[in-house]
């Protein structure tokens, strides 16, 4: 919601002193989200003023472009002297054509400086001393019309005014992000009684009008689904003149609170709507076909409306609807067959109130979200729609020369708004401060509340009953109201303590890994993100996951935040691989991400839509804490949510200098970045090569604690880097950290002992077959060498004629120490030996020669 100060400045006059950051300051305090406070117009400096074009004329220079050269007249303080054949004024050259003698305008004289940065000075153009511009609204930023210039009603002013001044060129506008519990924050009216409250200011109301004594029913109107409108009021005006231009003054502010001005009738539904709150539409009146009927749309029912669609409409759809069917859907859009076009001169207008839910539903349905289904979604004033309607006929009859229809249509189911059973001495038991009841009941009266004593039993008092106003359905439950006291005294009165950690306790294993494997993966080299848990089916045919596999069997989320990813992930490398080719598209070449979450994996069958409906999920009192079986129903009620790391790399693992070139991210990288992890859990995975979606199958290896395969890394299949756009070879991992807590074994968390003997190093070269994996040899030396042998090593591959076809040398370094004496020439090669012939008997590895 976009707030011209100016505008709201009208409804609560708070002190000149205080500048519209400090008012953003104070609604922020008052739970607001004001997220900036633009300074329209500040960059407009010198001699900006009003002219009237005395004469012009048009000539044709050799590049084929027609100008005029134009006498503007611009006001004694600004004017030139008269001469026998020219009067009073400046000369001005101009491009544009709409305009003619007597027009009014807006001149920037030299010495201007118009938004963007834009000088204005006299300069020598087509033949001609140009003394000035005349300015198009998008010179003045203003609006979008380059194509012509501004031409002004004749009643704006006089020449030699100032621009800025007359114009309302330079305001102040308050971005107001409005969150779903205060609709009424979608209107002028709204934040100016939040401005009156932050300043304990009076508030003018724009809605207190006198409505004329009962003279009739007007337009016919039949309401047949009361709970999907429990209101709707009509008014009628004839005579309007279709030509008549809004006034400046409410062009403007239309535009500064971000809508476009259109014509009279729309502008004037447009400006009664921000500035109460309530949603209107206008019809031609000549072409309504008998009664307003407000009832539910019928299964195939169809209709064209006002953006040019046709739209096949959904039995939960509330229809506006006469004698030729359907003409609007309710709180959403209208129809094409009933709108106000450049003829129409009798005109009936639509103020009602309807169901939230209802109007959210058609509005997400058709995607057609609307200023009008965005006040409604939230809750609009349930009294306002007579006020409102009054209003907009006034301003048709005001400006459009249109006169008021006899009569006024009220259909109605009235309500009684329920009062709520309060304590005083809630919310300081709530929210820690003290809040004196009297202090209490004063709040809740300024925010709109009626607070009445509540009888009493006895000498038993039971507090206040608290009616909320009609502006404020939010408002239901008594910790609603506790919440209110709380934002009215100011959010920071609430003191931050920090609750007592019990003795002997703290985090749990399960947090301390994950904190440790963060840790790692950072000391590595790696860089931490958070994404979205959220994501586009698309992506499993992206990854070339088979139709089978299990990460295609996704929750699909019942209300999306986007269209577009309406289901949780059930692996992390979606958003991982998407936040690593954003950061490449932006110049960042060289990237290693990680990233540690939940996935979500339901069993099978339990996909698409989640697991049970809204009406069966249990809902446990908030009065206490559930008990351990409801919430054992609860849980039983999810997805298994496994811990998962997945760690993606592109470009140079290692950077480049004097020391040599740049090495290049690649599969072994990734592998090593899953044994971090699994480092963290002081366990080594086995690696064996695999054939498993995304990654390349000669590429690709699984992760394994004993049989049981944890995870997998490697470097990603080419099409899956060309679907999604990666950089070539990139590569990958993902782990499931869970399993590896499963399965490692139970370690005592203390520290590691170093032997202070020096270190025996020897070398083997081995030759293997092709087929034999290295992980399985570098085991088979480990559990040979037995307790002696600290580390094995692979540092280097050989293949070629010397060890024969179809087989390849392997050579590593073995590192033998004792933790308690210095080892014996006899005691290393005994341990080398029993290494190299354990190689053999598992792998057929023999000593290359």
């Amino acid at each position: 919601m976009r707030v011209p100060v100016s505008w709201l400045r009208e409804l609560v006059p708070y002190p000149e002193s205080v500048s519209s950051r400090q008012l953003a300051d104070r609604l922020i305090s008052l739970g607001l989200e004001v997220e900036t406070v633009d300074e329209v117009g500040v960059e407009i400096s010198g001699p900006l003023v009003l002219g009237r074009v005395l004469t012009f004329a048009e000539e044709e220079h050799s590049n084929g472009k027609t100008i005029r050269w134009c006498r503007v007249d611009v006001g004694t303080e600004h004017n030139e002297p008269a001469s026998d054949d020219v009067p009073a004024g400046r000369g001005v050259v101009c491009g544009a054509r709409n305009f003619k003698v007597d027009d009014l305008v807006v001149v920037a004289l030299p010495g201007t400086t118009l938004p963007g940065g834009f000088a204005i000075g006299a300069r020598k153009t087509y033949g001609h001393v140009s003394d000035g511009m005349i300015c198009s609204t998008r010179e003045l930023g203003v609006g979008d019309d380059h194509d012509g210039i501004w031409i002004l009603p004749p009643e704006t002013g006089q020449p030699g005014d100032d621009a800025v001044h007359t114009l309302s060129l330079r305001d102040d506008v308050l971005d107001i992000a409005v969150t779903p519990d205060r609709g009424y924050c979608l209107s002028i009216r709204g934040v100016a009684r939040e401005t009156a409250m932050a300043f304990d200011l009076p508030f003018v109301d724009p809605a207190v009008i006198t409505l004329p004594e009962e003279e009739g029913e007007g337009w016919p109107v039949v309401v047949e689904d009361f709970g999907g409108c429990d209101r709707f009021t009509t008014r009628g005006v004839a005579g309007f003149n279709p030509d008549a231009l809004s006034p400046l003054w409410m062009q403007r502010r239309l535009s500064l609170a971000g809508m476009r001005p259109i014509s009279l009738a729309v502008d004037v539904t447009n400006y009664v709507m921000l500035e109460l709150g309530q949603p209107l539409h206008a019809y031609d009146r000549n072409r309504l076909q008998g009664p307003i009927v407000v009832r539910r749309a019928t299964a195939g029912e169809t209709m064209t409306t006002l953006d040019g669609a046709h739209r096949t409409l959904a039995p939960s759809d509330l229809l506006i609807t006469d004698n030729s069917g359907a003409i609007g859907v309710a709180g959403v859009m209208g129809g094409a067959s009933t709108e106000i076009s450049a003829t129409s001169t009798d005109i009936v207008i639509e103020a009602a109130h309807f169901d939230p839910d209802t109007i959210s539903r058609s509005a997400k349905l058709h995607r057609a979200p609307s200023e009008a289904s965005r006040r409604f979604a939230r809750g609009v004033d349930t009294q306002l729609a007579e006020f409102a309607a009054e209003r907009t006929a006034a301003l048709l009859v005001k400006y459009g020369a249109a006169t008021l229809l006899p009569g006024r249509t009220v259909v109605e189911q009235p309500s009684v708004q329920q009062a709520i059973p309060f304590d005083p001495s809630l919310p300081s038991r709530l929210v820690g401060c003290e809040y004196a009841p009297a202090d209490v009941t004063t709040t809740l009266t300024r925010i709109g509340c009626q607070v009445a004593p509540q009888p009493s039993v006895g000498e038993t008092h039971h507090g206040v009953l608290v009616t909320p106003p009609s502006w404020r359905p939010d408002l239901t439950l008594p910790a609603d109201l506790v919440e209110e006291v709380a934002r009215v005294a100011g959010y920071e009165q609430i003191p931050s303590v920090l609750p007592h950690a019990p003795a002997g306790e703290g985090l749990t294993e399960n947090q301390r890994l994950r904190r440790r494997i963060g840790l790692a993966l950072a000391g590595a080299g790696f860089v931490e993100v958070l994404c979205y848990p959220f994501l586009n089916p698309q992506v499993y045919d992206d990854l070339a996951l088979p139709a089978d596999d299990p990460r295609r069997n996704a929750l699909r989320i019942a209300n999306p935040l986007s269209d577009e990813e309406p289901e949780l992930r059930t692996t992390l490398l979606p958003g991982l691989l998407a936040t690593l080719r954003r950061n490449v598209g932006r110049g960042f070449e060289d990237v290693a991400l990680f990233e540690v979450g939940t996935v979500f994996r339901p069993a099978i069958g339990e996909q698409r839509g989640g697991r049970a409906e809204p009406s069966q999920v249990p809902r446990p009192s908030v009065a206490h804490r559930p008990s351990n079986d409801e919430l054992a129903e609860l849980d039983a009620l999810l997805p298994h949510q496994p811990l998962r790391v997945a760690a993606v790399l592109a470009g140079a693992r290692e950077p480049g200098g004097w020391w040599g070139n740049a090495r290049e991210s690649q599969w072994s990288d990734a592998i090593e970045a899953a044994q971090i992890v699994a480092g963290t859990a002081h366990v080594e995975l086995g690696v064996s090569a695999d054939d498993h979606s995304p990654w390349h199958p000669g590429r690709c290896a699984a992760l394994r604690l004993g049989n049981t395969v944890v995870g997998h890394a490697g470097e990603l299949h080419p099409r899956v880097i060309a679907a999604l756009g990666l950089p070539a070879r990139t590569c990958a991992m993902e782990v499931d950290v869970n399993l590896v807590v499963d399965n490692a074994p139970r370690v005592a968390t203390v520290a590691p002992l170093i032997s202070p003997y020096p270190v025996a190093k020897e070398d083997v070269a081995l030759v293997v077959a092709d087929s034999v994996p290295t992980a399985q040899v570098a085991e088979a030396l480990r559990d040979g060498g037995g307790e002696l042998l600290e580390s094995v090593r692979l540092f280097d591959v050989f293949v070629g004629e010397q060890v024969g076809v179809g087989k390849r040398s392997l050579a590593f370094s073995l590192r033998l120490r004792a933790p308690d004496r210095t080892l014996t020439p006899e005691e290393v090669v005994a341990t080398r030996e029993a290494a190299v012939a354990e190689a053999g008997r598992r792998t057929g590895a023999v000593l290359r020669s």
